[in-house]
């Protein structure tokens, strides 16, 4: 492409890429800022386990929950406070990029408490508290795509706030959860509710999805099987991406997006590669493609600055391949069903445990500053 970085050539493409990681150290050192400036990141995404990591390493938050155990606040309130206080913080760093994308990228996103993961009224209700106390307009509220979680999406987005719907693992519930932002846009059009003003992106779990679907490969052990070894996560992903040009080229979508509505961008998660034996920017070089988002943890990202070979669109081109890679894992008995709804369940139980080890961790710091 050109001699620029591969992470420049990653952006040219059309990939905006977002750190899959925050602290408040990254934030005061400037290393945040590092990053915007030397390996074009363009938003961060944050989850309960990039939190509980955060506090419970370093003295960056030690003032804060001083303060907060001072004022006797609960473990509940607290994490409430040191979140969106980084949140907050991060978005202020990102707003020129904001500013210089029109709203596009510079985005902060942050996950609603996932117990709420099947409760769309109190999902509702905490992503538009989360949004009032962040009150940046690059914030984006991560949804989880429950059943449950469609008809808070719509409802949210219906609300005038941007979503980042996370833990998408199926073609079918992707579909679906296209549907909830375009139902959301239309009610919020209904409403009077200026469009050009939400954004929101659908994150796409990529290596999770070749760990479940591998490990059953190799059960099955056969030649036929071994060859099918880590192609799921691409395959899938690719013919997401067919599914997001066919649904934004509907007349629903068209007219929304003439009404000024903004395209819901793909964004690629999970793409830290799990396998060790796979290269290390697996699933950044592979899934190259206009109007993307890929959120990487910083390995990856490190990896795709240092050696990433990045050759253009490596997305459009593969539908048909990719459909013959599902197909051929499903001829062997592995239930690609089974396997994502598999993966959902895991997704909110395992954000559970981190919620749960970061109200813990804050519990203790709380106690300890008494």
């Amino acid at each position: 492409m050109t001699d620029a970085t591969p992470t420049a050539q990653l952006s040219e493409a059309g990939v905006s890429i977002w750190l899959d990681d925050l602290s408040r150290e990254r934030i005061r050192s400037g290393g945040l800022q590092k990053l915007i400036d030397d390996k074009n990141v363009v938003g961060v995404t944050t989850n309960p386990t990039i939190f509980a990591t955060a506090l419970s390493k370093g003295a960056a938050y030690d003032d804060q929950v001083r303060e907060l155990a001072k004022a006797g606040a609960d473990v509940v309130d607290a994490v409430f406070e040191i979140t969106t206080n980084d949140v907050a913080d991060a978005s202020d760093i990102f707003h020129a990029t904001f500013e210089a994308t029109h709203g596009l990228d510079g985005r902060v996103s942050i996950e609603v408490e996932p117990g709420l993961a099947h409760d769309a009224a109190g999902t509702v209700a905490e992503a538009k508290k989360l949004a009032a106390k962040v009150d940046k307009p690059n914030v984006l509220i991560k949804i989880p795509a429950t059943v449950e979680g469609l008809e808070a999406i719509t409802e949210t987005i219906a609300a005038g706030i941007s979503v980042n719907v996370t833990l998408i693992f199926s073609l079918e519930r992707y579909r679906q959860v296209i549907d909830a932002y375009l139902t959301g846009l239309e009610k919020a059009a209904a409403a009077g509710i200026d469009l050009s003003g939400i954004q929101s992106v659908a994150s796409f779990f990529v290596s999770r999805v070749d760990t479940e679907i591998d490990k059953r490969l190799v059960a099955i052990g056969t030649d036929e099987a071994l060859a099918l070894k880590s192609k799921a996560g691409v395959a899938n992903a690719q013919l997401a991406y067919q599914a997001f040009e066919e649904a934004f080229a509907t007349d629903r979508a068209k007219a929304l997006l003439a009404a000024g509505a903004n395209l819901q961008r793909p964004l690629w998660a999970s793409t830290g590669v799990k396998d060790p034996s796979l290269p290390d920017t697996l699933y950044v070089t592979q899934l190259v493609a206009p109007g993307v988002v890929n959120t990487m943890p910083e390995k990856t990202l490190d990896a795709t600055f240092d050696h990433g070979v990045i050759t253009g669109d490596t997305v459009t081109g593969s539908y048909a391949a990719a459909a013959d890679v599902l197909a051929a894992i499903d001829a062997l008995g592995i239930s690609y069903d089974e396997v994502t709804e598999l993966l959902e369940r895991e997704g909110v139980d395992k954000f559970i445990v981190s919620w749960n080890e970061l109200l813990d961790t804050v519990s203790a710091a709380l106690e300890a500053a008494k």
